[in-house]
């Protein structure tokens, strides 16, 4: 299996994979975004350490779980070869009706056929208002009308 594009990454390849990643993670489907992974894809989220597809639709089906209206923007922050840096944020509530926004970078590592082999995200999240959300947009591929983290100030 091969997910193109593959490396190694130029600017508009690695710009490319990071909107393919973001429209992936706003479907909320946990056995499509896991297949972008090697079988064996190392993660580390936050304080979770673990790897493989079984544990990551593990992980993200407990993710979607408490973090309710999931939405997610992510935009290139840097790249060389097999690697790419991205920045994000994203807006959520919890089921009392609270609302936040996570703010994070990940480091990507991929394979020669373009699945992502390793995956290091450091992640932190600060409680708003709902008035204050910024992401008003329907679940699924972020609109290309809506404005991206650095339009938004983020």
């Amino acid at each position: 299996m091969s997910r193109p594009p593959t490396p190694p990454f130029d600017a508009t390849t690695a710009t490319q994979k990071v909107r393919m990643a973001e429209d992936a993670w706003n479907s909320r489907q946990p056995d499509t975004v896991a297949l972008a992974y090697t079988p064996g894809s190392q993660w580390r989220n936050r304080a979770e350490i673990f790897s493989g597809r079984p544990a990551i639709v593990d992980f993200l089906i407990r993710k979607w779980r408490r973090e309710l209206d999931y939405r997610l923007i992510k935009e290139l922050w840097a790249f060389d070869g097999t690697r790419i840096a991205v920045r994000f944020a994203y807006e959520y509530r919890n089921a009392g009706g609270d609302w936040f926004r996570a703010y994070g970078n990940e480091n990507w590592d991929f394979a020669p056929d373009g699945l992502m082999r390793h995956r290091i995200a450091s992640i932190n999240d600060i409680a708003i208002a709902g008035d204050q959300r910024l992401m008003h947009l329907p679940q699924g591929p972020r609109p290309a009308e809506h404005p991206g983290l650095t339009d938004l100030g983020l």
